[in-house]
């Protein structure tokens, strides 16, 4: 008998690969029939390691089994391991759960796909030909793409053990948690068996009405089997974020069909409740039975695993034909998210033929309060707002609402954030826990002086939550004083513009018991909205109300200014009321296909009715339009013409009834030359291996949000950060791939960009990385015997590698070869005596260095080669 003493690393690879091989080598009736249910899940440590468990349920009798201390794992890298169990749970009518747990660190940003394969699934199964001798195979995949940040898959909290009854209804939910509260879809797919490829021959199992996955829920319902026996049926769990998918489980089950006079339980009530996080939950479950038999009641989902205020389920009342439960749940804040919780409730009776269940789903949706104690500060041109911090310490940031009037509104249970009916519209969101104020500039045009402006602020959440909305809080803008009436653009220039600027003269009764002598205090600010004012100006006394500033730069500056009111009595200085700020009205110019797009920004305490376009020409200007929004857009206007405008608004003090208050932009000038860039493109990139190339596809932008995109530019660089260099260009816009073969590494992410016609250029596309490409590998039989044939040692076609560090093994452990170079070229001669070895096998252990997104990194290979030849020769 050889017998080794592992003293390194290397004879402990050693020993578990010929484990390995001994395992591929025995005759298939040794490992007997045993595997029934399976899964694969992980949950993310950093950024590219993962904790691998693979869960198993096999069969403990009633014949000899075969038991699985360690279980193969291939982690979609090139690289598996022999994984030991860490658990193994025996549960009723001869099922066991067997746990296998791994770390692994993958090579960088990917799609790789985990399998477990392991010979064999129970015998006899019925709509699996030849069962006992079809591999059991289940898969995950999991995506690393920094873009989408961690993610962990669901667990599956429900394990996959009931039976079913010849003629009734068998419902199973995994029972899956999320734990990043990712959204979960479920569909139903065929089982797999060698290579992750579907069975051949694979049927449904036989229904008399249907056999369905709820998508949604993920109940698995056949109703109802018309055959007795073992069937194995499989569903996939996917995870969607922000709409992408992001990776996805498979569960593998076994259902074993009885015929009986038994009849399954029934759970009385099921449903969807929401609560508002903190809240306390309860809820009896009742369950009955039709054949009076006694009943127990279990509960699985993600409530009963938090670490955390986990919820609690506790049977109450067994009777003949009667249980009763309670559920209870104490709710805390970090509890709120978007996606529900789900909770499956399972009765099964305890008859003494065959023991059948029922099952029912509570969906509970757990929201955060709303924000609290929201206070509005007017000026006389914006809105602040403040508020509380969320008692919900995970919030993202806070959405603010805007609406013009009051609106009633009494929201039930369920309703988050705001119905689109309700007249509100967004004014704008800040990030952080922290941030509790706002100011509403209506985007730096500021708000209308006597109009109702009410506000409601809900919470928002990474994951796409928004809280219950704030109560309603109205005010209206503070009358400035003095009250600016006119800022008006005189003559556009950038060096000698001028704007003239006009006030109402106060009243006595504005200016109480100030006795004067009086003083103006004229300020100017750059930009719309006052910030950072500089006194310009004072003029002594009440009656010049008017203003020329001059020299200014008006062609391409848009100007803001405040007049205050001051009592300049000796020993007596003070300012009278509260200031107002009023802008310049400012004309942008966008040039379009064979179209300028005017817009105008304006910062006013008097309401806009109305606005007049006036086209400039060596004649003067002529009044082409009228329009009363913010923008309007000339239209058949000549490519490469120069157009100038200049734009007159016509506003109102409603409630003081001044009207016809005249105002003028500066004149501008623009070409009606596209300059507006289309979308980016929706990019997804797959590794072709085998032709070393990376195959690129995306949509095309001009049937979605463009029109005149002529060609994409390919982006990429081979490292997972850094700066992107284009790579080539692609046209016309209905091309949608590109094939691109890297020179020194299949690794690599890539962007797409869209360029129109006369060369405006979108924002990149999604970025996408890969690095999946694993293609050097060893034969594992040569033939040193001279015949020109197979003489020497080479590994497969590959490429990419940077060398290697390869060392090959007599089956005493003895160094007969090893080689840096990636060709190898051995030709079958032991480097101790320079002899041909004998024929036989030989172990190898080889580290491949080959460059990834992280740099050059190794991947380790163990297996073994036949040295083949007639020793006669």
């Amino acid at each position: 008998m050889l017998r080794i003493k592992m003293k390194s690393k290397f004879w402990r690879k050693l020993r578990n690969a010929i484990f390995t091989v001994i395992l591929i080598i025995l005759p298939v009736a040794s490992y007997a029939t045993h595997n029934r249910a399976g899964e694969i899940t992980f949950k993310q440590i950093d950024d590219l390691t993962f904790r691998i468990t693979v869960i198993t349920y096999t069969s403990t009798g009633p014949q000899p089994v075969a038991d699985r201390p360690k279980l193969l794992v291939q982690f979609g890298d090139g690289s598996s391991v022999e994984v030991p169990r860490v658990e193994e749970v025996y549960l009723p009518d001869y099922y066991k759960r067997n746990r296998y747990v791994w770390d692994h660190t993958y090579p960088g940003p990917g799609t790789y796909q985990i399998v477990v394969e392991d010979p064999n699934r129970n015998r006899d199964v019925k709509n699996i030909p030849n069962s006992v001798n079809v591999v059991f195979s289940i898969r995950t995949i999991l995506v690393i793409n920094p873009e989408i940040g961690r993610n962990s898959t669901p667990v599956l909290l429900n394990p996959p053990i009931d039976k079913a009854g010849l003629g009734y209804a068998f419902i199973h939910n995994p029972a899956a948690f999320d734990p990043d509260g990712d959204s979960l879809s479920y569909k139903m797919v065929i089982c797999t068996g060698e290579g992750g490829k579907e069975i051949e021959g694979y049927t449904f199992p036989p229904f008399s009405d249907s056999l369905v996955v709820d998508e949604r829920t993920g109940d698995l319902i056949w109703s109802a089997p018309t055959e007795v026996g073992k069937y194995n049926v499989a569903m996939t769990i996917e995870e969607w974020r922000f709409g992408v998918r992001i990776g996805r489980i498979q569960r593998d089950m076994q259902i074993e069909v009885y015929k009986t006079d038994n009849q399954p339980p029934q759970i009385q009530g099921n449903g969807t409740f929401c609560l508002t996080a903190g809240d306390l939950f309860e809820q009896e479950i009742r369950a009955l039975d039709p054949n009076n038999d006694s009943i127990m009641m279990e509960a699985s989902g993600g409530p009963f695993s938090l670490e955390t205020n986990p919820a609690v389920f506790k049977q109450v009342l067994s009777t003949p034909g009667l249980a009763i439960s309670t559920f209870k749940w104490q709710t805390d804040y970090s509890m709120a998210r978007k996606q529900p919780y789900l909770v499956t409730i399972k009765a099964k009776d305890r008859n003494s033929q065959l023991q059948l269940i029922d099952s029912k789903n509570l969906l509970i949706y757990i929201h955060a309060p709303a924000p609290e104690n929201v206070r509005v500060q007017p000026t006389s041109n914006t809105v602040e707002i403040q508020w509380d911090p969320s008692v919900c310490t995970h919030v993202k940031g806070y959405r603010i609402y805007r609406k013009t009037g009051s609106a009633t509104w009494n929201p039930g249970p369920c309703d988050t954030g705001l119905p689109d009916d309700l007249g509100y519209s967004v004014a704008g969101e800040v990030d952080g826990a922290g941030q509790t104020h706002f100011v509403d500039t209506n985007s730096g045009s500021g708000l209308e002086q006597s109009v109702k402006y009410c506000y409601r602020v809900t919470a928002i959440f990474n994951d796409g939550a928004e809280s219950f909305a704030s109560d309603e809080i109205c005010t209206e803008l503070v009358q400035g004083f003095p009250l600016i009436t006119k800022v008006s653009v005189e003559e556009t220039s950038k060096e000698n513009g001028s704007i003239q600027i006009q006030w109402i003269r106060p009243t006595p009764d504005d200016l109480g018991s100030a006795a004067g002598p009086f003083r103006y205090r004229i300020f100017r600010s750059d930009g719309p909205t006052g910030t950072n004012p500089v006194l310009i100006d004072s003029l002594d006394g009440l009656d010049q109300v008017t203003y020329t500033d001059l020299p200014l730069n008006t062609a391409s500056q848009q100007w803001s200014y405040s007049v205050e009111l001051w009592n300049v009595t000796p020993g007596n200085f003070f300012r009278i009321g509260i200031p107002q700020v009023a802008s310049s009205l400012f004309l942008n110019l966008e040039g379009l296909d064979r179209a300028i797009h005017l817009t105008v920004q304006k910062n006013v305490p008097w309401t806009n009715q109305r606005y007049v376009v006036f086209l400039q020409s060596s004649e003067g200007e002529d009044s082409i339009a009228r329009f009363t929004d913010q923008d309007y857009i000339d239209a058949d206007l000549s490519e490469g013409r120069t157009y100038c405008y200049r734009i007159k608004s016509v506003g109102h003090l409603q409630d003081l009834g001044i009207e016809n208050l005249i105002n003028y932009s500066q004149i501008s000038c623009g070409i009606p030359i596209d300059s507006v860039p289309p979308c980016p493109p929706v990019l997804e990139v797959k590794s072709v291996c085998d032709s070393l190339a990376n195959h690129l596809t995306w949509n095309n932008v001009n049937n979605t949000c463009a029109r005149d995109a002529a060609l994409y530019r390919i982006f990429y660089r081979n490292t997972l950060h850094g700066d992107m260099a284009v790579v080539d260009t692609v046209s016309p816009a209905d091309l949608t791939e590109y094939w691109h073969h890297p020179e020194n590494t299949m690794a690599g992410c890539y962007a797409v960009t869209a360029v129109d016609s006369v060369g405006n250029e979108s924002e990149y596309s999604n970025t996408v990385c890969v690095d999946e490409c694993l293609n050097y590998s060893l034969p594992n039989v040569f033939t040193p015997n001279g015949d020109g044939m197979n003489d020497k040692l080479r590994p497969n076609p590959y490429s990419r590698v940077e060398k290697i560090q390869l060392k090959i093994y007599n089956r005493w452990g003895n160094l007969v070869f090893e080689t840096e170079n990636p060709e190898i070229n051995w030709d079958g001669k032991s480097r101790m005596t320079g002899k041909k070895v004998p024929p036989g096998v030989y172990y190898y252990v080889c580290d491949v260095y080959e460059k990834r997104l992280t740099g050059s990194v190794p991947r380790y290979l163990v297996g073994f080669i036949h040295v083949l030849y007639s020793e006669k020769n």
